[in-house]
Order: structure tokens, then sequence, then C-alpha cells
């Protein structure tokens, strides 16, 4: 099923009652509710991360899972084996085993299967007692604290679910732990709030279709934050042609990026979009790494999926996607702060860029399938 203007891809989502979800633009304030929520566990934990770091960050989250071990609940750890190679040690990750934590790490490098290395587990969820869930852009590292980082902390965006949305974490996580990749809800609670990933068994591109049915049908704003941009030509074009039936399309990305060659590669699709109408705002005090989108203050979602190819087409990724009201003002008003720190692309001026420009860009798309 891949069709990009059909009902058939957007969740059935009623708008009713605020949900129970707090939004984290700060990753001490995150960090001190997950670990709280880690305390109060009376049964079992369930933390899945692409990057789980061995560092002031990593070690307070290992401290604390490790004492609700000693206290009898189940503690499970899912890591991404790519992503943690490089900041997870072997020592830390040894200790959290030794002591009772259940350690998994998504797909490992495998000789028989070097195809499946390319797709990695990108989500961000903890479930607390399938009562609590937090997800979204924060990994467990120090480059999201301002304590140990300082003021060029990460800017990203985490929430807080409750009810029925942190059963279907839960749910999500379970399905992940058994190898069930291809997990969807049922349903959406009583809030218009639904758990989503990229891939299920009706759509191997969920996410790419939703947007694609919501830009389609959008009829003033579309507002979309992301940290690497590299939208395959059918995104593209639902924007674009959002834009040119008089749409307020606007896009914010980082002016600095961790990984450069994606910043090439978006500046590549520049041109297009600003040629249509298409707003383009590079974020500038620091690195920017939130993934939202909110259409006409209605329909709003937020998670781990990036707007490029990996998390389109290849990374497994779990979004929130969400009618509530609250939560779509909220991702609004964030929004426009973020817009007040950033500098916007003009098209002219975008123009006479330099030729060495050019040149990087034409890398970066060549290889935007991969990046």
């Amino acid at each position: 099923m891949h069709p990009t203007h059909s009902h058939d891809c957007l969740p059935t989502l009623a708008t009713g009652r605020e949900a129970d979800a707090i939004l984290f633009t700060e990753g001490d304030e995150l960090y001190a509710a997950m670990i709280d929520s880690i305390e109060n566990a009376q049964h079992e934990i369930a933390l899945e991360s692409y990057l789980f770091a061995d560092d002031e960050v990593g070690r307070r989250f290992a401290d604390v899972l490790i004492k609700k071990i000693a206290a009898g609940v189940r503690v499970r750890l899912l890591l991404d084996a790519e992503g943690c190679r490089s900041r997870m040690s072997r020592k830390l990750a040894r200790h959290l085993a030794d002591s009772g934590v259940e350690v998994r790490r998504f797909r490992p490098w495998r000789w028989g299967s070097p195809g499946k290395y390319w797709q990695r587990d990108h989500r961000k969820l903890l479930v607390v007692d399938g009562k609590t869930a937090f997800l979204g852009g924060f990994n467990i590292h120090r480059e999201s604290s301002r304590e140990f980082y300082g003021e060029k902390r990460w800017r990203d965006t985490h929430v807080r679910l409750g009810g029925s949305l942190a059963g279907q974490a839960g749910d999500s996580f379970n399905a992940f732990w058994q190898r069930d990749l291809h997990w969807e809800p049922q349903k959406s609670d009583s809030s218009g709030s639904m758990l989503m990933p990229n891939q299920t068994r009706a759509c191997m591109h969920q996410l790419r279709c939703i947007y694609g049915t919501l830009f389609a049908e959008a009829q003033s704003s579309i507002r979309i934050s992301t940290p690497y941009f590299v939208p395959d030509h059918r995104t593209q074009n639902g924007l674009i042609e959002a834009a040119q039936r008089g749409v307020e399309v606007s896009l914010l990305v980082p002016a600095k990026s961790d990984v450069p060659i994606t910043r090439w590669a978006a500046r590549a699709a520049y041109a297009r979009l600003l040629a249509s109408g298409v707003k383009i705002y590079e974020y500038l005090p620091r690195m920017f790494h939130a993934k939202t989108a909110v259409i006409d203050g209605t329909w709003a979602t937020i998670g781990t999926a990036n707007m490029d190819y990996r998390s389109l087409f290849l990374n497994y990724e779990l979004n929130l996607i969400t009618r509530d009201e609250q939560l779509c003002r909220q991702l609004e008003i964030h929004f426009s702060q973020d817009l007040s720190e950033s500098a916007e692309i003009r098209p002219h001026a975008w123009t006479e860029r330099k030729w060495t420009e050019y040149f990087y860009e034409t890398i970066g798309w060549l290889g935007r399938r991969w990046l």
C-alpha cells in the first residue's frame, strides 16, 4: 500500500479530550523525569535507544537501572548495535548484563546478512510498568545535557505519555523485543492520538504515506522541524504542491550538522522548494535534533523519524500521530520560538551562492539514499 493522497494512509483519529502528555525540550529536565519514573518502577522497565553513551548521562541511567534490578524489577535494554558501537563501552555493557539487566543489541554485523545491517533501530523509547512512556528525538548522551555539555547542548524534543498510549508503547517494545518488526496499533486513544511505526504489515513506508496525505490535505500551514532533511521526490513534490496552492509551508533545519554531508544533500533540494514558495529557516544557536511537524494546527507528529531516506525507507522508527489540540498548540509555540533564533534562506541570495556549494551539494545528493 503506497498511495500518497489517500485517506487510507491516515489513521482515523477523532478529536477528544487532551492527551495525558508532557513535552520536553531540555535534556536535563527529560532525563530527570525519565530517571524519576525508573526509580518509581514496580514491575518492569523497557528502554530502547539508538545511542546509549558511556558518559555522565549514560552512567547515571545505568546506575538507576541496576538499582531497580536489586529491587526485583525486570529491566530490558534494547540498543542499536551501530548507534552504540563507538559510544557504549564493552565494560559498561558487561556491567549492566552482569547485574541482571537483559541487554540486547539490535542487528550487530553478520557476514551472512550484510544487507540487514543498513536497517537500524533508530527508536528512542522508555516504558515503565506499561503506564508511563517517553518517546522522541533525545538519545542518552551528554550532548543533550546543559549540565555536562553547556550552552551548546543539542536542541531536541521528546514527549511523555500515559494511559492507553503508554500501553501502545509497551506493546511496540514487546513486539520489537520478540523480533516482530512490523507491529502497528489497532486504534487511537480518546484524545485522538496513536503511535505509528514507519514500517507496518499494511505499508512498508507508513510514515511517508501519512506525510503525503497530510501535505495533500493541508489547508493553511505546514510546519516541519527536522535535523536531517533529505526527502525523496514524492515528499518534496507534496511540499511544493502545498505551497503552490497557498499553504504556508515552513521548514526548520540546523545551520550546522553533526553529519555535514547530510546538510549538503539537504541544500541540494532547497532551490526547487524555495522557487515554489516554501520558506526554509536554519537554526543558528546549536545543533538542532528535533523531529516534529504540525499541519493546520490540528494534526501533529513527534517522534524519532527524520525526513530523510533512512527514516522513510530503511531504519525502524516510531512517531506519535495526534490531533490533540494542546500538543499541537505547544509544538507551534516551540516552532515559533525556534524561528526567532533562525535565519531565513532567501531565494535570491540562494541563487548567488558560491560554485563550491553546488559541488558539495551534488556529492551529498548522490549519496542521499545511504545517509
